[in-house]
Order: C-alpha cells, then structure tokens, then sequence
C-alpha cells in the first residue's frame, strides 16, 4: 500500500460550504461533492473525521439581530449543525461508508453521545466520524470544536477546506495583489492577524503542535493530494 502523508485527519467544513449557489440550505450537489471525496480518501485508507458548522442554517452571532439572547443563538447554531451532520451522515452512507453521527449534545435518538476513545475507536475501525454540536458549550465556535476534537483524536492534521486556495496577506477576494503563502508558522499569522481560525482554536492548535492545512475544497483532487503529501493550499505550523 502507498505510503501516506496524512494517517488520521480531521476535515473542518463551513456550514456555507453546503449552500453552493443557494442563499441558505444545502444543495444536494455540494453535499455528493463533499461526499465523494471524502469516500476516497476512506478508500485510502486515511481514518477521517468531520466538523462541520451550521451557518447555512442559523449562526449563533446573528442572534442579537433578532433579539435572541447570545446563549440560546449559540445553542440554536450547534443544533443546525447537528442537522448538517446528519445530510453528510445520509450522503455519506448512500455511497457505502460507513459512519458515525457523534453530538456534543445528548440527543440518543439521532446520534452518539460523545465519548473520545470509543470515537477513537471507529476511526480505527475505518469509520467516518462526524462531530457535530460544536464543543456543547456557547461562546466557542465550530473552529474550537474542530481544534479541541483534532487533539482529543491525535489526528496528524486539521484540514481546513475553504473557497480561496491559501493564507493570503490580504482578503484575495477584495485584494487581488494579495500574496498568498505556502507555508507561515503560527506566529506570523498571529504578528500580521491573519484570519485562519478565531483565536482560541488557533491557540489550542498552536499550544500543542498541530498542523493546519488551508485549502479550496471545490477542486475536487485537493483532499488526496494533500493526504499524498503534495504541496496544496497553506500550511500552518511550528
């Protein structure tokens, strides 16, 4: 078998991510995007985790704008991505992986509770982990839950798909002339505030040596590319 990379891997997607060209939602063809290549890189037999988040539903921060209170909108924005999670469970499953739905929120009907070595356990086993609720905790976004279950996992990566290519010195989409790195270490994106993650992933990431990988998800070969050790999107470390 080929030697990989990348052993165990957790994949970070957008909620906005599922919405394509809608205003909100999911479109089914994002979702059989995202899907398939996650199949292969299972076929690869690289152990795959999941946090996706749930803007394209309901995002916590835009509470205050309907005079939602800030807890009750963060909790609202764990259970749309609960939602989330569960599409990419059915999406997943209808291409014959197998997964598994864990919540950071008790809801036994629809999902695992979550428990870190028996999730441990079906990544050994060669399923699909998808952690979703976030951290179950408000004030912490899906790039915390993203950080915090990477290191409980020991995953050797976080892949954080995205719809630029790169960490960029400037937003590439308002600054065409902006310089975009192949590789920065966490300091520097701190000394220049560049946006990867909020500060507190970040933070856990930088704390305890975790890689990150900012990529563009819509180019179909990324994901096997980067888990074959090519050199694709940015990547943050040391």
């Amino acid at each position: 078998m080929e030697k990989l990379k990348y052993k165990r891997v957790l994949l970070k997607l957008s909620g906005e991510s599922l919405m394509g060209d809608q205003e909100f939602g999911i479109e089914p063809v994002m979702l059989k995007h995202y899907a398939g290549q996650i199949k292969e890189l299972v076929n690869r037999g690289v152990e795959v985790a999941v946090v996706i988040g749930g803007g394209n539903i309901f995002r916590g921060l835009q509470a205050k704008e309907t005079g939602i209170e800030r807890v009750q909108g963060d909790y609202m924005g764990m259970l749309a991505t609960v939602i989330n999670g569960m599409a990419l469970q059915s999406a997943l499953e209808s291409k014959g992986v197998y997964t598994r739905l864990i919540t950071a929120i008790k809801m036994e009907q629809i999902a695992e509770p979550y428990i870190r070595r028996r999730a441990i356990r079906h990544l050994e086993k060669g399923r699909v982990v998808i952690f979703s609720a976030g951290t179950g905790s408000p004030y912490f976004t899906t790039d915390s839950a993203a950080a915090l279950r990477a290191n409980e996992i020991q995953a050797d990566v976080i892949l954080k798909g995205t719809r630029v290519d790169g960490v960029y010195s400037a937003d590439p989409e308002k600054y065409p002339d902006a310089t975009k790195f192949d590789t920065i270490t966490f300091a520097k994106v701190l000394e220049m505030n560049l946006k990867v993650m909020d500060k507190t992933a970040f933070t856990l990431c930088q704390e305890n040596d975790l890689p990150i990988i900012v990529f563009d998800i819509n180019r179909k070969e990324n994901l096997l590319r980067i888990i074959e050790g090519e050199a694709v999107g940015t990547l943050v470390e040391g």
